[in-house]
C-alpha cells in the first residue's frame, strides 16, 4: 500500500461485545473481502490467485506461492460451509485446480513456487506447504463430502510426505532450518482438521506431533514454545534459539484446545492454558495487538505487529474462554481491516501504531476466516 497510516492516540474502537463483533466480521467477510478476493484476486489468464493486492486492489507479486493457492482453495470451501452465497465452489476449485496441476511433483509432494501460467520456479518441497494442501483438502472434503476425490488425495500426500520422516520424531522440513516447530504447528491443524471430517487416518499425526511439542517444542520450566531446534529436538543454538512469537503461542494453544475437544490427553488443555500466559507477554495493551516476537526471557524483540498473530490471539482467546481478551484482539484486528478498499487489509503495524505501506498478502485471508468462523461459533452458542 501506499501511504502510512499514523494513529498516535492508539485509538482502537471498541465492540460492545463479541456478538456486534461476530456481525461485525461476519458483514466485511461476506459483502467485502471474499468477493474481492474472488474478483479482483483470482487470476483469470495465468491460473490461479495472486500473491497480494494494493491499495487500489491491483494484483502484486511475480511469483505463485503453494501457500496462497492452497489457503484460498481453502479459505473458500470455508465460505462455502458459512453459508456465502457468492461462487465460493468455483473459486475453491479455480485455486485448487492450479495448484495441483502447477505444484504437484513426481513424488508426490508439491513445490513451492510457480510463475504465472504454471512453470516451475522453486522445486523445493517445504513441509509448511503440504500441510496447507492437507488443510485445503480437508475443507475442500467437508464442503462436499460426496467427491471422494479430496479424500483420495489428502491419504496419498500423508503416505509421500513419510519419506520426510526423522528419526527422532516428527518431520524435516526444506530449507535452511530443517527442525522447526512451525511446520509441525501447521500439519497438526491440517491434521486435526480432517479428525474433525470424520478421518480417522490422521490420527496418529496428531498425537505425534502433539506429544512432540509437550515433551521438545515447549520448554518444561518456562512452559513457553520455541521455534528452531538442532536435530535432537534441543532449542537451537544462538539467536534462532531465543526466539519466542506471542503468536506461535497463541496458535499451539488454540490448537491444544481443540484437540482436547476431540478427545486428548488431560494435559493438552492444562498446556493451552499456559501458552496462552505466555502469549501474553507479548501483548501491548496501547494497541491491544500482540508484538511479533520476544527473546526467551520474554523481554521485547520486535515491537511491530503483522495482522496474523492478532488473528490467533483472537482464537485461542475464543476456545478458553478468555471473554475480556477476546473482545480486546476483536478491537485490535479490526484496524488492520480499516482500508481504503474495504475487504482488503493492513499487514505490517509499527510500533507506533502506523501501517506500514505494503500490499496485502493473499494469505491472510486463511487466518481471517477463521476468526469470522470462531466469533459465528461463539455468537451462535
Amino acid at each position: 500500500m501506499t501511504s502510512a497510516l499514523p494513529h498516535p492516540s492508539f485509538d482502537v474502537p471498541a465492540f460492545r461485545d463479541l456478538t456486534a463483533a461476530a456481525d461485525w466480521y461476519r458483514s466485511w467477510l461476506l459483502d467485502a473481502a471474499l468477493p474481492v478476493w474472488w474478483t479482483q484476486g483470482a487470476d483469470r489468464q495465468g491460473g490461479g490467485f495472486h500473491d497480494a493486492l494494493d491499495d487500489g486492489g491491483r494484483p502484486a507479486g511475480h511469483v505463485r506461492r503453494a501457500r496462497v493457492q492452497a489457503r484460498q482453495a481453502y479459505a473458500y470451501a470455508r465460505a462455502g460451509q458459512m453459508g456465502w452465497s457468492g461462487p465460493w465452489k468455483a473459486a475453491s476449485d479455480h485455486g485448487w485446480d492450479f495448484f495441483r496441476s502447477a505444484f504437484l511433483r513426481p513424488d508426490g509432494l508439491y513445490r513451492t513456487t510457480v510463475a504465472p501460467g504454471g512453470a516451475p520456479v522453486d522445486d523445493q518441497a517445504f513441509l509448511y506447504d503440504q500441510a496447507f494442501a492437507l488443510l485445503a483438502l480437508s475443507a475442500r472434503h467437508a464442503a462436499t463430502p460426496c467427491e471422494r476425490v479430496h479424500r483420495e488425495q489428502g491419504l496419498a500426500l500423508l503416505a509421500a510426505m513419510q519419506a520426510r520422516r526423522h528419526r527422532a520424531g516428527g518431520y524435516l522440513e526444506a530449507g535452511s532450518h530443517p527442525f522447526q516447530a512451525n511446520c509441525h504447528m501447521h500439519l497438526l491443524e491440517a491434521a486435526l482438521a480432517w479428525l474433525e471430517a470424520g478421518e480417522p487416518a490422521f490420527e496418529p499425526m496428531v498425537l505425534e506431533i502433539a506429544e512432540l511439542a509437550r515433551s521438545r517444542f515447549i520448554d518444561p520450566r518456562t512452559q513457553v514454545l520455541r521455534e528452531f531446534f538442532n536435530e535432537h529436538w534441543r532449542p537451537a543454538e544462538g539467536d534462532d534459539g531465543r526466539l519466542v512469537e506471542p503468536g506461535h503461542q497463541f496458535e499451539w494453544a488454540l490448537l491444544l484446545a481443540r484437540w482436547s475437544a476431540l478427545g486428548g490427553p488431560a494435559w493438552t488443555l492444562s498446556m493451552a492454558e499456559a501458552l496462552f500466559e505466555a502469549g501474553r507477554y507479548g501483548l501491548d495493551p496501547a494497541r491491544k495487538v500482540a508484538v511479533n516476537a520476544l527473546w526467551d526471557d520474554m523481554s521485547l524483540r520486535d515491537a511491530e505487529a503483522r495482522l496474523w498473530p492478532q488473528t490467533e490471539y483472537l482464537k485461542a482467546a475464543l476456545i478458553l474462554g478468555r471473554r475480556d481478551h477476546a473482545l480486546d484482539a476483536a478491537a485490535g484486528l479490526r484496524r488492520y481491516l480499516e482500508t481504503p478498499i474495504r475487504g482488503l487489509w493492513w499487514d505490517h503495524q509499527a510500533a507506533d501504531g502506523s501501517f506500514r505501506p505494503v500490499a496485502a498478502p493473499a494469505t491472510s485471508l486463511y487466518h481471517i476466516i477463521g476468526v469470522c468462523e470462531a466469533l459465528g461459533a461463539d455468537a451462535a452458542g
